[in-house]
C-alpha cells in the first residue's frame, strides 16, 4: 500500500550502512525537521557523525524539505555540508525528481527517509524511491503538521502489526 514504508526506525542514526546496502541504496533524501532537527532547531552530535560515517561510506545525502524557511534548511545543510531543496512541497513529484536528477541515480537506488507519511512516505513511493520512516525526534510539532499525527500513529500501529505477523 503506498501509505506504508519500506522500513521504519526509531531514529535515522539507526539506519546503518549494513541496511542500505543489503538494500542497494546509493542515496537518501533526508527530511529537516522532525527528522534531523527537532522543534528547537537543534541538529544533535549524533546525526551529524551518522552523516559523516555515512557520507565516507559512499552514500549520497540530499536534504529535502517543506519548509519556505531557507535559512534554516540552509543551516542544517551547510554543517552536515550537504546539498538541499527547501520549500518541496512534498508529496508532489516535482521535488523528488529534481533531487533525483541532481543525485543522478535510479529511483529503486534512492531512500526518502522522513517522519511523516503524507508528505516524506507518500512521495517517496509515487516515484517508486524506497522509503523509510523515522519517529519524530520531539513530541511538540507545528501546527501544520500535529493535525496528522493521529492519523499517522493509526497507520504506523497498523504497519507493525502487519510487521509482527510477517515475522511470525
Amino acid at each position: 500500500m503506498f501509505i506504508y514504508p519500506n522500513a521504519y526506525f526509531n531514529k535515522v542514526e539507526e539506519i546503518t550502512i549494513e541496511f542500505l546496502e543489503k538494500n542497494k541504496i546509493k542515496a537518501l533524501v533526508l527530511d529537516v525537521d522532525n527528522t534531523l532537527i527537532d522543534y528547537q532547531k537543534n541538529l544533535s552530535k549524533e546525526i551529524t557523525n551518522w552523516v559523516k560515517n555515512l557520507k565516507e561510506q559512499g552514500i549520497k545525502l540530499y536534504i529535502l524539505s517543506n519548509t519556505n524557511q531557507k535559512q534554516k534548511v540552509e543551516k542544517v545543510a551547510n554543517v552536515l555540508q550537504i546539498p538541499y531543496e527547501y520549500f518541496a512541497k512534498k508529496p508532489f513529484k516535482s521535488g523528488f525528481l529534481k533531487v533525483q536528477k541532481e543525485l543522478q541515480e535510479k529511483a529503486k537506488n534512492i531512500a526518502v527517509v522522513g517522519d511523516q507519511i503524507f508528505t516524506d512516505i507518500i512521495g517517496g513511493n509515487r516515484l517508486n524511491m524506497f522509503t523509510i520512516l523515522i519517529d519524530p525526534i520531539s513530541k511538540k510539532d507545528y501546527w501544520y503538521t500535529a493535525w496528522k499525527r493521529p492519523l499517522e500513529n493509526k497507520i504506523k500501529n497498523k504497519y507493525r502489526n502487519k510487521q509482527k505477523k510477517e515475522k511470525e
